[in-house]
């Protein structure tokens, strides 16, 4: 191993795209976010080190044994979170980057590409979910404040938001554009000049910073690894990737089996099937390779511990052999958690397919298990436990290593004639899990809100006999919408009362499960209004009122905080039965 001669990002990044530079296999993904792209570029732009980079001299003979992957250039979080396979001819060689390939891909995305993650709050599959953005610097203005240590206003923005608004003028410059800038006099003053700040030595600074920052310093310090043998080069990757953001055991099982299956390409198959359990008919979660992997050790009946002495050529081979029923298994089990009705949104915990795949895989459940009559008893089972786990804090989060063990052990023994409930429950209350609810939790629960993270799991809860496959929806009976101040006291409520009224409507005991069109035609209007639009039969009538505990639903405002009160306690009572606790008066 050797030191080489530093290089500027310019002909870092120009190696790059001349495909001269690789990434072996055993990398893992691109995981930095927006802010560590612009604080990389901060940093060089103020002249600070930035570490040094390790390259290998792949020889043509030892590069054919290998997998490599070209740098990614345009992210995007959805449609294109990973980067494409490269092809190296027979005859020649390549080099390849061992560490600082996030800190490449970073800066090949600042000067050369784009950036898209997902808006907050959007759903995966909008349209607009995923806005692409460019690296752009403010040569006018100074950081925020709170953009503690910043120097340069780096932003990620869209064509739009960069674009200056009439009369204003234009102070966002793409960073990639210095590239095409012919010197750094001139030229500068030409594009200065352009935008109407000719005159700010400021801006011309903080142009003149960034072009010294990629054309003309070098801050790419490298060592080259010349060595062929790949067991020294993997512990080499291993030693020198346990700096930066943290190399998971899930990033290095994945790199590890991509060069250690036989047949087939284990960074293909995973991405391809978190994609297929993530998005596809219709479903909309948000698992990650780290549940995949996890799953996989499971049903290959190996250490679930993500720890690099379980990553054997023997233990690979176990998984490559068991991928097709891994996969079926997890898309299956996907399949009916989208049944239960979760989605990424009230999913809790994304862990719990894991014993759920593990038990389809034992009892060699086909596509027919899913809505088959013969096994309801066994879902509706396997719902429930389920829906409980989640509901339960605690459960889902330290210790899960141990706890899927102790689920495994008790699968394996007792899968073959149902979903063992008792034996796995006595198994989780074994290791601190118990799925047993005290008083003060179930009370707790009474006062969950609407949209809240574990709602929809108690109100699956309380009303198991809903078809969950088809949309539901968390609805307010008496609507949200006619809970304002005025609204209430135009309806006749007392002053005195419009502070409960208000703290009340989004709680509990104010919720119900509704089918997605129902809930779209039932919108604000008030339960004398609605119910007997949608229950004109006066049977079908009593039987919704009693399944939702809403006997002597009042059809107007004026008994909403009498029906709260005695709903909950209804709901209340119903928990109790239903989650295994013995019946206490409501404090």
């Amino acid at each position: 191993m050797s030191f080489q001669t530093p290089r500027s990002i310019e002909e870092m990044l120009t190696a790059i795209h001349r495909h001269e530079y690789l990434m072996p296999a055993i990398q893992r993904e691109f995981v930095w976010g927006a802010d560590q792209i612009i604080k990389l570029v901060d940093s060089l732009m103020r002249g600070y080190p930035v570490g040094s980079f390790l390259l290998w001299d792949v020889k043509p003979e030892t590069a054919q044994g290998y997998t490599f992957y070209e740098f990614l250039t345009n992210y995007h979080e959805r449609d294109n979170p990973y980067a494409e396979k490269a092809t190296v001819p027979a005859k020649n060689g390549t080099t390849a980057v061992l560490d600082g390939q996030q800190r490449l891909t970073a800066l090949n995305i600042a000067l050369y590409g784009s950036f898209a993650e997902k808006k907050k709050y959007a759903w995966w599959n909008s349209a607009d979910a995923f806005p692409v953005k460019r690296l752009y610097l403010n040569l006018v203005d100074e950081p925020d404040d709170e953009e503690l240590g910043a120097k340069y206003d780096l932003r990620f923005l869209t064509k739009l938001e960069a674009e200056p608004a009439d009369g204003h003028i234009s102070r966002w410059f793409r960073v990639g554009a210095v590239l095409d800038l012919g010197n750094a006099g001139p030229a500068i003053m030409k594009e200065l000049h352009g935008r109407g700040i000719a005159g700010s030595a400021d801006a011309f600074q903080r142009l003149y910073d960034l072009y010294e920052a990629v054309r003309v310093l070098k801050p790419m310090n490298y060592f080259l690894v010349n060595d062929q043998d790949p067991d020294k080069v993997l512990e080499i990757f291993v030693r020198v990737n346990s700096g930066g953001t943290t190399l998971s055991y899930s990033d290095l099982l994945l790199s590890m089996a991509t060069n250690q299956w036989q047949e087939l390409d284990a960074r293909e198959e995973v991405r391809s099937l978190v994609s297929e359990i993530n998005t596809t008919a219709g479903r909309r979660f948000s698992f990650s390779k780290d549940v995949v992997l996890k799953t996989a050790l499971t049903i290959a009946d190996l250490d679930v511990r993500f720890k690099v002495t379980n990553f054997t050529q023997d233990n690979m081979a176990k998984v490559e052999a068991a991928w097709p029923q891994i996969k079926g298994a997890l898309l299956r089990a996907a399949t009916l958690l989208q049944q239960f009705g979760y989605n990424e949104r009230n999913l809790t915990a994304n862990s719990v397919i894991i014993p759920v795949a593990h038990y389809l895989h034992l009892r060699g459940a086909t596509d027919s298990y899913l809505d088959s009559t013969a096994d309801s008893t066994d879902r509706l089972a396997l719902q429930r436990w389920v829906t409980r786990s989640l509901v339960k804090r605690g459960i889902w989060g330290s210790g899960l290593d141990t706890l899927l063990t102790r689920i495994r052990e008790v699968l394996l023994i007792n899968a073959g004639t149902g979903f063992p409930v008792a034996a796995v429950e006595d198994a989780m209350a074994a290791v601190g899990k118990s799925l047993t609810f005290d008083h003060a939790e179930v009370d707790e629960l009474l006062n969950l809100k609407y949209a809240g993270q574990r709602t929809f799991s108690v109100l699956s809860v309380l009303y198991p006999g809903l078809d969950l496959s088809k949309k539901f929806h968390e609805d307010h009976i008496f609507p949200r919408s006619r809970f304002t101040r005025r609204k209430l006291l135009d309806a006749g409520i007392p002053a005195a009362q419009v502070d409960d009224y208000l703290a009340a409507v989004n709680l509990l005991p104010n919720l119900q499960l509704l089918p997605g069109t129902a809930n779209i035609e039932k919108q604000d209007s008030l339960p004398a209004d609605w119910i007997p639009e949608a229950f004109p039969d006066e049977g079908k009538r009593a039987t919704y009122l009693a399944d939702n505990d809403l006997d002597a639903l009042p059809l107007g405002l004026d008994d909403f905080a009498v029906f709260f009160e005695e709903r909950k306690q209804r709901i209340r009572s119903r928990l109790l039965a239903t989650l295994g606790t013995s019946l206490e008066p409501l404090g």
